[in-house]
């Protein structure tokens, strides 16, 4: 790996600030603390500041020469609200908060790339760095977009990179299209009439109606999208009744639609309220489908997805590139950045685990996991390519 020597020396300190960080997770929206630290390196660096966007959004502007172009880099700052087991020195200070997906690592790190290209400033353009709220299910890309982000810090470009569980420190993952898939949240309330459950035939029994419907979802993924198409449906709550010996007057379905395509999305949709309702009906009974699309479909631009690719593969081999990782069904609002700009959204390996210190929770180091712990050998690294991305978009 060839690592920009300044940011290897000035490492210490970046992951004083990763560190801290995560010993002060903040929730959605709830970023005050961590944008304030955000906002004041910024400034110490000389790197003009705007705060608001999106609530406790940040960005940070850095311009150089006379280079009409710009490029947006990403960063969430927002933390899960889960408990984290882990043990160590800068683990949770906040009970019931943790980050738990390595935002703090993503922020650390594109904050490393700020303070050297605000010291060499080695291009010909303009940097936003953004720094973004609220990404675990806040949609906080979409909201500092609504609030002007794309009109007042104008991007050619935008990237954004997470870390990934799994990949070698060192690799970096891509892909010439979807990379991660919509999220979408449906709910499903039956309603059908009480009675005592001795005496099934004075009632009308929405529980029973709420298996038929389930059962009925899973053929829109077998029989009515096409096989080539992917998608999941997963019911993952079922709740009525308070009583043994009572048949309830509701039941309510809740669950989760991931695809790589809003047709698809619409397909699932369309087919999900028409089952529900008419399988309702046949039984007496009544169904009424809320259906949430948060987030869409994640899907790179070919051009910039190779760009990214290749500034990587200088940077650590193209034997540790994948250019084309198969894409997860799990879903991220950088999607709607990528709807409003070109831009590519990449992977950087956090290893298997082995990194983290004495003390770490007895789970796996997998994203949302209580054991999970950032991989702070990722610092200069993640740091050193948003450097050379910089230095290759906005090239003298």
């Amino acid at each position: 790996m060839n690592l920009l020597d300044p940011i290897v020396q000035a490492s210490a300190g970046i992951r004083a600030i990763r560190r801290d960080i995560h010993a002060h997770p903040e929730l959605r929206y709830e970023e005050h603390r961590t944008s304030e630290l955000v906002a004041a390196k910024l400034a110490e660096w000389g790197i003009e500041v705007h705060r608001g966007l999106g609530g406790t959004g940040v960005v940070g502007v850095l311009r150089n020469g006379t280079g009409a172009k710009s490029i947006g880099l990403r960063a969430d700052m927002d933390a899960l609200p889960i408990q984290e087991l882990n043990q160590f020195a800068h683990a949770s200070t906040h009970s019931g908060k943790m980050h738990a997906c390595g935002h703090d690592g993503h922020t650390a790190m594109l904050l490393g790339a700020a303070q050297y290209l605000a010291r060499v400033r080695p291009f010909d353009g303009t940097v936003n760095f953004i720094f973004q709220p609220a990404e675990e299910g806040g949609a906080g890309a979409r909201k500092m977009i609504e609030d002007g982000l794309f009109e007042r810090f104008p991007c050619d470009a935008v990237f954004g990179m997470h870390n990934w569980p799994g990949f070698a420190v060192g690799q970096f993952g891509f892909a010439p299209g979807p990379m991660m898939a919509s999220g979408n949240l449906f709910e499903i309330f039956v309603k059908g009439r009480g009675a005592h459950a001795a005496m099934p035939q004075q009632g009308i029994d929405p529980v029973f109606v709420a298996v038929q419907i389930v059962n009925g979802l899973q053929g829109i993924i077998t029989r009515n999208k096409k096989p080539i198409d992917p998608a999941v449906l997963s019911v993952t709550i079922i709740k009525a009744g308070d009583a043994n010996n009572v048949v309830p007057d509701e039941a309510y379905i809740c669950g989760t639609v991931r695809t790589f395509d809003d047709k698809v999305t619409d397909l699932i949709e369309e087919r999900m309220r028409r089952i529900a309702a008419l399988t309702a009906e046949a039984h007496g009974a009544t169904a009424t489908v809320n259906f949430d699309r948060y987030y869409p479909p994640t899907v790179n631009h070919a051009a910039e997805a190779a760009f990214a690719a290749d500034v990587a593969a200088e940077l650590v081999g193209e034997a540790n590139v994948v250019r084309a990782v198969e894409p997860t069904m799990g879903s991220e609002d950088f999607s709607f950045m990528l709807r409003a700009r070109p831009g590519c959204y990449l992977w950087i390996g956090n290893g298997d685990g082995s990194h983290r210190a004495a003390g770490h929770g007895l789970g796996p180091c997998q994203l949302h996991n209580p054991s999970f712990d950032f991989n702070d050998e990722l610092l200069p690294l993640g740091a050193t390519y948003w450097v050379r991305l910089v230095e290759k978009f906005l090239a003298r």
